[in-house]
């Protein structure tokens, strides 16, 4: 059985900053990829957007509203992977989500932890 935990998301100022982490136990894959999504208030699972993306060897994928404050990274030995969120704004307010996947064998999501960027 596979379990994603996050932590890290709370309250804010708009132009401040958060470290989110997720931490995997289980049978995880080492070749896995690992990423952040989430989902802003009002909308639906399905409209969980996709915020950054890290595979097993580190390369990375990031949402264009994210780029260039918010950055990924991973640690496969501790099967971790961390957002650092910088100058953050009201508009990153969302419960984000932590995704560990392996192709069509399977998709795992945490439980989500909620940012809430206000003054």
């Amino acid at each position: 059985q596979v379990r994603l935990v996050e932590s890290g998301g709370g309250l804010v100022q708009p132009g401040g900053s958060l470290r989110l982490s997720c931490a995997a136990s289980g049978n995880i894959f080492s070749s896995s990829s690992m990423g952040w999504y989430r989902q802003a208030p009002g909308k639906q699972c399905e409209q969980r957007e996709l915020v950054a993306t890290i595979t097993s060897g580190g390369l990375t994928n990031s949402a264009g509203s994210v780029k260039g404050r918010f950055t990924i990274s991973r640690d496969n030995a501790k099967n971790t992977v961390d957002l650092q969120m910088n100058s953050l704004k009201p508009e990153d307010t969302a419960v984000y989500y932590c995704r560990v996947w392996s192709g069509i064998r399977y998709n795992y999501w945490g439980q989500g932890t909620q940012v809430t960027v206000s003054s």
